[in-house]
């Protein structure tokens, strides 16, 4: 691979995670004739293996992963299980995992995926395009009644609009919610944007997680200054529902043409990290990063 941003080698430590953190937002991209993309993808990714991975959690001090199952796949969850199943492998208790599945898959292939370790279902609507509050609406409801009996969440990935849209449907699922990479918010657009206050009232209530991941995704900012208001807004709300993920390899999500590979960006997630734990303490993302991780993936208590 030449992609540098899948490289682990060029991270500066600037912050050390306490025993047992969790990146709770990776993704796995393995040999494309092993593991074949969905002809529906909406970008080509190059490739970005467990032991890359392996390398920068070393490096940044990071002991449990969740391998969250990207939308060039589609609904074959193959290299995302394989992940989760080879670090278990090698360091028991290390890996979990967050699927995408088909409305109508059976019980036995639930079964199995939960066997290997996956604790959650991923809604890829911003990726796959959908902006219709009913149309995302009934993929939610679908999607909960499958997963409610195994203890599983419902992970989303929205622009936060869509979010504050489906804010009443919420309430009526039987599975805990976790929104993507600061829910999809702008930060360009203030405190007192649409559907902020919505959320944070879900956060409030324990209804719902918020990864606080990839906030070079929501900010208009080269340091992502203006997104720390938020991270900071989200903490206080309720500590006991934030997470931390790196969103590694960066992958861009799509421009147009899935025939090329897409460069990964550019992220130092070491650099990330330590911005995190300046906007929001140290203690709170220690927090975030053990055990509000362990409790909604069901990691080993020790």
């Amino acid at each position: 691979m030449t992609n540098m941003a899948a490289e682990a080698g060029t991270v500066r430590i600037a912050y050390r995670p306490p025993a047992r953190a969790c990146d709770c937002h990776t993704h796995v991209f393995g040999p494309p004739l092993r593991y074949p993309f969905d002809p529906a993808r909406a970008y080509t990714p190059g490739e970005a293996s467990v032991a890359q991975l392996d390398d920068l959690h070393a490096r940044l001090g990071i002991e449990r992963v969740v391998v969250v199952h990207p939308s060039v796949y589609g609904s074959d969850n193959a290299a995302s299980v394989d992940a989760i199943v080879a670090m278990n492998q090698a360091r028991p208790g290390r890996a979990r995992g967050v699927a995408v599945i088909d409305p109508q898959i059976g019980d036995a292939a639930l079964a199995a995926l939960h066997a290997a370790g996956v604790r959650g279902v991923r809604l890829n609507l911003l990726t796959t395009g959908v902006r219709d509050p009913r149309v995302a609406a009934d993929l939610l409801s679908r999607t909960a009644k499958r997963v409610a009996h195994l203890g599983w969440h419902v992970q989303i990935f929205a622009r936060l609009p869509l979010i504050a849209a489906l804010h009443a449907h919420f309430a009526a699922l039987p599975v805990g919610l976790v929104f993507d990479h600061f829910a999809g918010l702008d930060a360009r657009a203030g405190m007192d944007q649409a559907g902020l206050t919505d959320l944070l009232r879900l956060l409030g209530s324990g209804r719902a997680w918020v990864k606080l991941s990839a906030a070079h995704r929501v900010s208009a900012a080269a340091d992502c200054a203006d997104v720390a208001d938020y991270a900071r807004a989200f903490a206080a709300v309720n500590p006991e529902r934030i997470l931390w993920g790196s969103d590694w390899p960066h992958p861009g999500g799509g421009h147009g043409h899935p025939a090329e590979i897409e460069p990964f960006d550019p992220i130092d997630d070491a650099a990330a990290l330590a911005r995190l734990a300046d906007w929001i303490g140290g203690k709170a993302l220690d927090r975030a990063l053990t055990e509000n991780a362990q409790r909604l993936y069901d990691f080993p208590s020790t």
